[in-house]
């Protein structure tokens, strides 16, 4: 190693050890210090004293820590990021994101300030690989570029005017445990990292969160404290402004959000003080930008030319939108023909933001003096309105909503729980049913444009709306759909946003979701007069509704969605470097009178949910079934269900042991189901009904194969109201049927009914006590359970049995379990029986002296003993079961002994039969056996 190092620089090995770098124990440069690293006399000895040993890297780092709410949180600089401009770790708890700032070193030859804030939750930061098959972080996801906007929203005001070089921001989540949300964190961590860096800007700022749980508010409310909140508050200021402000809520009133912002402010105001000490400890000097202003002689010079044609403009409230700015862009032409006649280089330059300065300052005098605004209304007064429900019949839900020149079409899809979006944030939930997508096309302010990709204003517009709608829902385990709603401005003249709350409320009251109330929003602009001096307000005008030219020459768009109860849903952008919170709190009122003229409007439209009878309505059936016999349904590569799909235009969801149908309709879910009952069948249950084919038919009725190749007997009593001779007078071999199952006997044979099915027959189930029918001519036959029924049902007998008795708490499912009065066999079975009967001759000898023969229907008689057993105890007799399938019945007499159990063998004797062909039997003695 020596010798490459005396090859390499053959000084070093002639100059003397004493003056060689490590003997002066110079540490390494770190974070603009230079220091001495700690000496060791051990560190070098004269055995390796040619040997290069490594320099002692020394990090200075600083931090500040303080606690807000009941969290302990950190500001740390130095360790990490050391190159970029300011870089901050701010930490909560295991919680930490990192914020880096970096600027151009461009001359800013521009008219706007291009501000670029990226926001990133990498799968490290929760120990996890991302699911995607590079196994890479992919485009930005939409909590991503909302992230984004809630740190740039704050920051952007705050710059210089006139400050124009190009700045981005770029937040990480280094780690996260799941407790915390890493939004707020970033925006406080990026404040902290601009006052570090040289880039001028005139913070700091303060983002908390605030919640409220029980109604007592929370600051800086975990997840799972979230997840009981009715409020979700981001409010972000200055030491006495407000810079913007984002709220989710549950219907709160406008006395309870002031009080929740009032509480807001003095918690963010305790982010500003260790954030300008870790400033005066590691902060950068600010660097002299040069900024791009516009000389005093120029401005005049533009404005003598254009304020009188451009008062003129805005002075007629005739025109239209793009008539004003048809005939705003002649005036710019004409001050551009005369500045090229001067040949004025600088005015050229600057023409466009000097002509749009005093458009501004028209507009805004107009407003402070007169109480004028550009289209002629009164401050608070509310656009014309038009509201239409059901604009698109073949959809499941559909609006349109017109506020001005204003126009949002929506749509309501209703699909399947499991088309649940999927979320792969780091904190939150993973996945969302109800989704609204806002879409702003080039067209709908006449221009020509390309849709790419995600585009942050969309998002945060389509969130925003989202926010809005979702409070009024009903609970997830009521709304058994996915819900989607396409909000699309087909004309924008500001306030696109709220219009598509409006719009989108009144879709799904259409589409039939059943959402407690209709949701309105409207935007509240503002027109302030500063002194240059002091920077403070010296009068405003509050907006009702305001225009996009108000929005954009005005201070504030502050944009308010509620119910008749409260509000659901706020975001507030302002251009100035912030609001007195007085006057943000003021603005609540006018908001809360003009959503409430807005709903008006909506509920003369449409005022409740419309109900699922429509024949477009979508329908959603969940049908459960073994996982073998789901594989079948599925076919080999799911062959099978894709083209039952095609073949119907449904889509069937799979999961284990559950099938969910989603229809557009009732026709197709009809389809739908028919093709996997032809497959795989359903469930059977009592009176559900089955198509089926007639495979075979028999005297005593027919055999058909149903529900995926089971088979039932069709008995001739099924067959109709009427009196059927012959089984072949109704129904042949090979027809289809739809048909009842009306039960099942202790060998699982099934029994159907085709005029349970008939329109003028009120179905009722012949399952009570289990037994349907005797072996006694057909117009003899009837059901136990009517004969029966009154031993319970005559007055004065509900003090015979206790609440709790066996046959009071009976259930009709197990009263339908019971067994039958006869078997039901299968075709062949049956056909077996039938040839075996014809070689057998002769009835069954009848005994009294053998009581354990055994019974039919042939031999039963009037005086015949036998040994019965209890099958159930009613309040005024017994049901017997008497072997071979019969059950009779024992009716109670006055001082007899009711202390009877169920299964308990008893000597009895036949003694006449019922109306309805029952036996009714009576105790050979009065002695129990």
């Amino acid at each position: 190693m020596a010798s490459l190092r005396t090859k390499a620089n053959p000084l070093i090995s002639t100059l003397p050890h004493i003056l060689t770098w490590p003997t002066f124990r110079f540490r390494t440069i770190c974070s603009g210090r230079l220091g001495f690293a700690p000496y060791s006399s051990t560190s070098a000895s004269p055995v390796d004293s040619d040997t290069p040993v490594a320099g002692v890297k020394f990090i200075e780092t600083f931090k500040e820590e303080f606690e807000i709410g009941s969290q302990q949180i950190s500001l740390e600089t130095g360790k990490i990021a050391r190159f970029a401009n300011g870089a901050v770790v701010l930490a909560m708890e295991d919680t930490k994101v990192l914020s880096t700032i970096s600027s151009a070193q461009s001359d800013g030859a521009r008219d706007f300030l291009p501000l670029t804030v990226d926001y990133q939750e990498k799968q490290f930061a929760q120990s996890l690989i991302p699911s995607t098959f590079m196994r890479r972080e992919g485009a930005p996801k939409e909590r991503e570029l909302l992230c984004g906007r809630l740190i740039d929203r704050p920051i952007r005001p705050l710059f210089p005017h006139g400050f124009y070089h190009e700045v981005q921001v770029m937040a990480s989540v280094l780690s996260s445990d799941g407790k915390h949300d890493p939004d707020v964190m970033a925006a406080n961590a990026t404040s902290a990292a601009l006052m570090l860096s040289d880039i001028p800007w005139g913070g700091p700022i303060g983002v908390i969160r605030i919640g409220r749980i029980c109604g007592d508010f929370v600051v800086n409310p975990s997840m799972d404290e979230l997840s009981l909140s009715d409020l979700n508050l981001v409010y972000a200021c200055t030491r006495d402004k407000t810079l913007m402000i984002d709220v989710h809520a549950r219907e709160i009133s406008e006395k309870d959000l002031e009080a929740a912002l009032r509480l807001a402010h003095p918690e963010a105001v305790k982010f500003l003080e260790p954030q300008i000490r870790l400033a005066a400890k590691a902060g950068k000097p600010k660097k002299e930008y040069k900024l791009s202003m516009v000389s005093e002689q120029t401005k005049e010079k533009i404005r003598s030319l254009a304020e009188a044609p451009i008062e003129a403009v805005f002075t007629d409230p005739t025109y239209g939108k793009f008539e004003r700015g048809e005939a705003l862009d002649r005036i710019t032409k004409d001050v551009k023909k005369a500045l090229e006649e001067e040949c004025d280089e600088e005015g050229l330059v600057v023409l466009s933001k000097t002509v749009d300065n005093v458009r501004k300052e028209v507009v805004r005098r107009r407003i402070l003096t007169d109480g004028l605004r550009v289209d002629g209304r009164r401050l608070d007064e509310v656009r014309p309105l038009y509201c239409e429900a059901g604009y698109l019949p073949i959809l499941h839900g559909s609006s349109i909503f017109s506020r001005g020149d204003t126009q949002v079409l929506c749509t309501v899809t209703l699909g399947a729980p499991g088309q649940a979006q999927r979320l792969d944030s780091i904190v939150g939930p993973p996945t969302k049913r109800f989704m609204l997508h806002y879409s702003f096309p080039p067209f709908c302010i006449n221009e020509v444009g390309k849709r790419v990709g995600l585009n942050r204003r969309e998002v945060g517009h389509g969130t925003l709306a989202e926010k809005a709608l979702l409070s009024v829902l009903p609970p997830e385990d009521y709304l058994r759909y996915t819900v989607r709603i396409n909000a699309e401005v087909m004309a924008s003249d500001g306030s696109t946003s709220m219009a598509s709350v409006c719009g989108g409320s009144m879709a799904l009251m259409d589409a039939g979701v059943q959402i407690k109330e209709h949701v309105a929003g409207l935007s509240i602009g503002l027109v302030s007069k500063i002194d240059p001096e002091t920077g403070e307000i010296e009068d405003y005008r509050i907006l009702t509704d305001i225009l996009g030219l108000e929005d954009h020459l005005g201070d504030m768009d502050f944009k308010i969605a509620g119910t008749r109860n409260g509000v659901t849903a706020i975001q507030l952008d302002i251009k100035p470097a912030g609001i007195p919170l007085d006057i943000i709190c003021e603005c609540l009122e006018p908001a809360r009178r003009g959503r409430l003229q807005i709903l008006d409007h909506m509920e003369q439209e449409i005022r409740e949910p419309r109900t699922q009878g429509d024949r477009n309505s979508p329908r959603l059936v969940i049908l459960k079934y073994n996982n073998e016999a789901i594989r079948r349904l599925v076919g080999p590569l799911g062959a099978l269900k894709r083209k039952i799909e095609e073949e119907t235009g449904g889509k069937i969801l799979v999961s284990d042991g559950t099938i969910t149908v989603v229809a557009k309709n009732q026709t197709v879910l009809d389809k739908v189901q028919e093709k996997i009952d032809i497959i795989i069948g359903r469930e059977l249950e009592v009176g559900g009904i089955y198509k089926g084919i007639v495979m075979s038919i028999k005297e005593y009725g027919a055999f058909v194969e149903f529900n995926g190749g089971q088979q039932g007997l069709l008995h001739i009593s099924e067959l109709s109201n009427e009196h059927v001779n012959r089984v072949s007078d109704v129904v042949s071999v090979g027809q289809q049927l739809s048909l009842m199952c009306i039960g099942q006997d202790t060998r699982g044979n099934i029994k159907l009914s085709l005029k349970a099915t008939l329109p003028a027959t009120v179905p009722k189930l012949k399952t009570a006590l289990g037994i349907e029918e005797l072996m006694h001519p057909a117009e003899e036959r009837g059901n136990i359970a009517e004969t029966v029924n009154q031993l319970q049902e005559q007055p004065g007998t509900e003090d015979h049995l206790p609440e709790d008795h066996p046959l009071e708490t009976a259930t009709k499912e197990e009263l339908s379990s019971a067994p039958p009065a006869f078997i039901i066999r299968s075709a062949a079975e049956c056909d077996e029986e039938e040839k075996s009967s014809k070689a057998k001759s002769g009835d069954v000898s009848e005994s009294k002296d053998s009581p354990e023969q055994k019974v039919s229907a042939k031999n039963l008689k009037i005086g015949m003993e036998l040994t019965a057993k209890v099958h159930q105890i009613r309040a005024r007799g017994l049901v017997l079961d008497l072997g071979g399938g019969i059950k009779g019945m024992f009716r109670f007499e006055d001082g007899l002994k009711k202390d009877f159990e169920v299964g308990e063998e008893l000597q009895v004797k036949c003694s006449s039969f019922s109306s309805k062909g029952v036996p009714v039997m009576c105790l050979v003695s009065d002695q129990k056996k």
